[in-house]
C-alpha cells in the first residue's frame, strides 16, 4: 500500500471511534478503510454508504453483489472483486456470469428481471448513459427506488475501486490477479498475461 498501515489501537479520537465501529460491523478494518482513515470525516461518510449499498439497500443481495463487481472490473479493482466474486456466486448470481464479467464479455442471466439489472449496470458504467428501452425494462421489474439504488452503488463501488487502485491497496495474499489484463496495479496486454 502506498500510505503506511495504520495502527487501529493507536488512533485517537474521532479516526478511533470511526475504526472502533467499522471493526464491529465489518469484523476488522482493513483493504480501504485503511486508506479513508487518513480523513476520518470522509471515512464517517463514506463507511456510511457503503453499509447502505451492502447491507440495506432496496436491491436483492445478489444484485447488490453484482452491483459491486460490475464496478470492481469497470476499475480493475482486484482488492474488490477478490473480497467479493465469492459472495456475489453465493448470493446467486450465476458463475459462468461472473466469468465473463471478469473477461469483459457479454454476461447472460436466465432470469429476465436480473438481464435487465445488468443491462442497466453496464450501460451506465460503460456508456455513461442509459438508452430509453433499457431504463424502461430496469424500471419495469425494480421501480424507482431500485434505479435510484443501483445508481447509489455503481457510485460507492467506483469510489471504492478508485481508492483501491488509487493507494495501491494490497492484494490478497492467497487470491489469484482476477482479472487477464490486469497485474499488479497495471494493465497488460492479455495475451502477455497468461505468461506471466
Amino acid at each position: 500500500m502506498r500510505l503506511p498501515q495504520l495502527e487501529i489501537d493507536q488512533l485517537e479520537g474521532r479516526g478511533r471511534e470511526i475504526a472502533d465501529r467499522i471493526a464491529g460491523r465489518r469484523g476488522a478494518v482493513r483493504g480501504p478503510f485503511q486508506v479513508w482513515l487518513n480523513s476520518p470525516e470522509l471515512c464517517d461518510r463514506v463507511e456510511a454508504l457503503g453499509a447502505f449499498t451492502r447491507f440495506d439497500s432496496s436491491l436483492p443481495t445478489h444484485l447488490r453483489e453484482l452491483t459491486l463487481l460490475m464496478a470492481a472490473r469497470n476499475w480493475d479493482a482486484q482488492y474488490s472483486w477478490n473480497a467479493h466474486v465469492d459472495k456475489a456466486v453465493e448470493a446467486g448470481v450465476p458463475r459462468e456470469a461472473v466469468e465473463a464479467i471478469a473477461r469483459r464479455e457479454p454476461a447472460t442471466f436466465a432470469d429476465e428481471a436480473d438481464q435487465a439489472f445488468h443491462d442497466f449496470c453496464h450501460e451506465v458504467l460503460t456508456e455513461h448513459f442509459v438508452s430509453d428501452a433499457t431504463f424502461a425494462r430496469a424500471l419495469e421489474h425494480f421501480g424507482p427506488q431500485g434505479l435510484v439504488d443501483a445508481i447509489g452503488s455503481l457510485g460507492n463501488f467506483t469510489m471504492l475501486g478508485m481508492c483501491l487502485n488509487t493507494f495501491q491497496v494490497d492484494l490478497q495474499a492467497d487470491r489469484v490477479p482476477p482479472f487477464p489484463d490486469v497485474r499488479g496495479y497495471a494493465k497488460v496486454d492479455a495475451g502477455d498475461s497468461a505468461n506471466a
